[in-house]
């Protein structure tokens, strides 16, 4: 967890009146995380179910304003990447349900010992999992964020302070006092989830100068706003990392496996951050020019070096030369990086040289080479033989996930429940004393 001290030198001016509306706000989510740390797992289970069958009765709502948003970005010129991320249909709200639904289903991470023993002085000692209090959260153009904050706090026994971006305003609005008006109802207080969008930019900066009010901040988005909140922030961060994501193409791998999982690593969802951008293929790969026309196939654009090229028939519309820049972009879109190694030893040099942390995949039938390539990658998530897109707590069987850590401490990869909660040293006695 990235920890900033108090003297760190902040970018922005916080307007008094918000900076003290946010810190009321906080301490109204400080009052309601002492009574969701304390909720029966039934109680909470029973909140997580109102709010999916709310969400249910008011889909059409939800998609009116999420239309509106859809077509204000439009006409402000949102990429596509960030338009695809801002939209809800009938089937994502499906999904926003049913992670709902899954979370009530997952065991409950809070009071779960981690570990303990009794000393030879009789002490009895545990270590069990608490809720880390107030959980704060700064993403941009992703209502679905909003239900798997506050749904994974809610299920934890934490409140949440949200701050969704002024893209997703109207849809974030709505869910919001959908979530408020659910919980409400489930018998907990309202403010166990809050929104700053009222106050803008000013009320992101305020969340990030709550030090004291609010236990843990985390960013998800794009590079910019990231390192915003990571350079910025008086709260403890978790830093959520960019994706470039990397496959690696073993000489040994077939392509009838290969074709499918890496075009899925690119074209099920470009937009999310756990997209394949950078495909390195084994010189001499028997897979190597059926999979670059799985790419072509589905309008992949392809930079390439020049042995990836004569791969992929020749340059082209569609088959471009790769550019220094290239290999560290995180494109999130239909467009990927290409380049052909000598070696397994080349492959990890470059990944490691490039990588952001994230995910990366080796496709291969030689355990070998899969033991050294998990073995050799410092990444959040490896994966052999499977695609990248797995990287996903929902996918993962975290029910959902606040965001996916590539930093080392407290949390890394998907972070779901459990890296919500911190630790607490419970020690029982009958009077001993030290000596």
């Amino acid at each position: 967890m990235t920890q900033n001290t108090a003297e760190t030198q902040t970018a922005f001016t916080v307007p008094e009146e918000v900076q003290s509306a946010v810190n009321a706000m906080a301490d109204d989510a400080r009052a309601a995380s002492r009574v969701l740390a304390t909720a029966h797992r039934s109680r909470k289970d029973r909140a997580l179910h109102r709010i999916a069958e709310a969400i249910d009765s008011h889909r059409e709502t939800i998609l009116r304003s999420n239309a509106q948003d859809v077509e204000r970005g439009r006409e402000k010129g949102l990429a596509e990447n960030l338009l695809d991320r801002l939209s809800l249909d009938h089937e994502r709200i499906d999904g926003l349900i049913s992670a709902l639904q899954s979370l009530a289903a997952q065991t409950d991470p809070v009071g779960q010992v981690i570990d303990g023993q009794t000393l030879p002085n009789g002490l009895r000692v545990e270590q069990l999992r608490v809720p880390l209090g107030v959980v704060g959260a700064i993403y941009e153009a992703r209502p679905n964020v909003t239900v798997d904050i506050a749904g994974l706090a809610i299920k934890s026994g934490n409140a949440a302070m949200l701050r969704g971006g002024s893209a997703a305003s109207k849809t974030n609005t709505t869910l919001v006092g959908i979530i408020r008006d659910a919980m409400y109802g489930a018998g907990f207080p309202v403010d166990s989830v809050q929104s700053v969008d009222e106050f803008g930019r000013d009320g992101a900066n305020a969340l990030m100068q709550a030090r004291g009010r609010v236990d843990v901040l985390i960013p998800r988005g794009g590079h910019n706003l990231i390192q915003s909140v990571v350079n910025n922030a008086r709260v403890p961060v978790i830093e959520t990392g960019e994706g470039n994501v990397h496959v690696y193409l073993d000489s040994t791998a077939e392509a009838k496996t290969a074709t499918p999982l890496v075009v899925n690593s690119k074209i099920h969802r470009p937009s999310a951050c756990n997209s394949a951008e950078t495909l390195l293929i084994r010189e001499g790969a028997p897979a190597a020019r059926e999979v670059l026309a799985g790419l072509l196939k589905e309008n992949v654009r392809l930079h390439v070096d020049e042995r990836a090229a004569e791969l992929a028939g020749g340059y082209s519309e569609r088959v471009v030369a790769a550019e220094p820049g290239d290999w560290e972009a995180e494109s999130l879109a239909l467009e990927m990086s290409v380049k052909v190694v000598d070696s397994l030893e080349a492959a990890l040099d470059h990944i490691q040289r490039y990588s952001t942390g994230h995910t990366e995949a080796v496709i291969t039938n030689d355990l070998r080479v899969a033991d050294e390539f998990v073995a050799r990658v410092d990444s959040a998530a490896v994966m052999v033989n499977a695609s990248t897109r797995f990287t996903d707590g929902g996918e993962l069987g975290l029910g959902a996930e606040v965001g996916i850590s590539t930093q080392k401490l407290h949390a890394r990869g998907p972070m779901g429940m459990a890296q919500l909660t911190s630790t607490q040293w419970v020690v029982r006695g009958e009077g001993q004393i030290r000596g």
